[in-house]
């Protein structure tokens, strides 16, 4: 009996922790997995620009105040319109070029200082002077020493590249002008006897050296010779002892304001001589000055203005354009300096070595105002013809085009 309590005791104490225990949680249905989508093929990202480079700057000098302004603003106008031109037709390989230009002040221990404050402060790649002489002979050893290129533009003293090898020209030098002079005086108006009157600079002396040179070789007799002074504004006691000379031709070195004056007190006082100019005159104050006393007078430059070149004509014509005035040949050298110069880093790289070995290698280059440029000498002097203009009708015409190597050729 005891047995049988015990044994359903323990079935009802069994029963008791069934009921008790927690029901199972239920699980739910499993999905059959949705089938996996082909991820979306990646967009090649769209084309991005590459960053512009930066600017490729170079270095410019002129007079912008002082006796030599007019030269030295027409000058920084030329270099700024050939900058445009250059930029509005991609600049150097893609970056833009950049002139940073500062005044001289007609002053050689300025352009010094100008020389030193580009190399170390603007860190340009290579330099231009749209300088004269005197200030140009100055930077050019600050450069050499730098190792850097620098072009003179119109400056045309032997010495300037004799500097050194990093020292290029555009004008065209001082002897190559001067025998120019005299082959003209000579040879195209079949003169005998030549007075000589001379600016007393770097500038008048080397030109007069050329021309003294080349007229013993073509018969010339030079019968009278004077310097005057930079400035000088009676040249009436000069002019009557040329008067008495009785000269064929005066053959006279000077600006264009020493040259205005010089041409109109020689028409007062009745000489009969041709007055043969050179670059100094070209320039639209000399015609302007000098009125009608300009008329007739021949002068040689490296601008011809009646050339066929298309771009001696862009240059005229976008000059006028930009500035309501003339260009003279001091400005389209400016302008040519910055074409050769850009010419050179489009070719050879914006490194020294580059620009040197392109300028070096340049033949036939005619995307400048004064060309065409035929060759650089070893010497770093430009083989190019030379003109000589006439005022003609209040204008400067194209007189006689001189391409002799003979003659033409540093």
């Amino acid at each position: 009996m005891k047995k049988f309590a015990m044994l359903a005791w323990l079935v009802a104490l069994a029963v008791l922790v069934v009921s008790c225990a927690p029901a199972p949680t239920p699980v739910p249905p499993t999905k059959a997995p949705e089938p996996t989508k082909a991820p979306e093929p990646t967009k090649a990202p769209e084309a991005t620009k590459p960053p512009s480079a930066g600017p490729i700057k170079i270095g410019f000098f002129s007079p912008l105040t002082g006796p030599t302004a007019a030269d030295g603003q027409s000058a920084f106008n030329s270099a700024k319109l050939a900058v445009k031109l250059i930029n509005d037709a991609g600049g150097i390989n893609g970056a833009p070029l950049q002139l940073i230009n500062y005044d001289d002040a007609g002053k050689p221990d300025q352009a010094a200082s100008v020389a030193r404050k580009l190399i170390e402060s603007d860190k340009v790649v290579a330099a231009i002077s749209g300088a004269y002489s005197g200030p140009t002979r100055a930077a050019a050893p600050v450069f050499q020493q730098a190792g850097m290129v620098m072009l003179s533009a119109y400056a045309i003293h032997p010495e300037i590249t004799k500097v050194g090898d990093k020292i290029f020209r555009i004008g065209t030098l001082a002897d190559v002008q001067g025998k120019v002079g005299a082959e003209l005086v000579a040879k195209n108006l079949k003169a005998k006897k030549v007075a000589i009157l001379t600016i007393d600079n770097d500038y008048g002396v080397s030109l007069t050296a050329g021309f003294k040179a080349h007229a013993l070789k073509v018969g010339l007799e030079i019968i009278f010779e004077q310097k005057y002074s930079f400035g000088e504004k009676d040249f009436r006691p000069i002019i009557e002892k040329i008067k008495a000379a009785n000269p064929d031709v005066v053959y006279a070195t000077g600006y264009y304001a020493e040259a205005s004056t010089l041409v109109s007190q020689a028409k007062d006082a009745g000489l009969k001589a041709q007055i043969v100019g050179q670059e100094g005159y070209d320039s639209p104050q000399f015609i302007k000055l000098a009125g009608a006393n300009s008329e007739g007078v021949i002068i040689t430059t490296d601008l011809n203005r009646d050339s066929k070149e298309a771009m001696t004509q862009k240059f005229l014509t976008e000059y006028k354009k930009a500035y309501n005035e003339d260009a003279d040949m001091v400005g389209a050298s400016a302008f040519d300096a910055v074409q050769v110069l850009a010419y050179a880093m489009k070719t050879g790289g914006t490194t020294t070595d580059g620009i040197i070995k392109a300028l070096k290698g340049l033949k036939d280059f005619k995307d400048c105002a004064t060309g065409p440029f035929l060759r650089y000498t070893a010497d770093r002097e430009l083989v190019r013809p030379v003109s000589s203009q006439i005022v003609k009708g209040g204008a400067f015409h194209l007189y006689q085009e001189f391409t002799d190597p003979a003659v033409t050729t540093p």
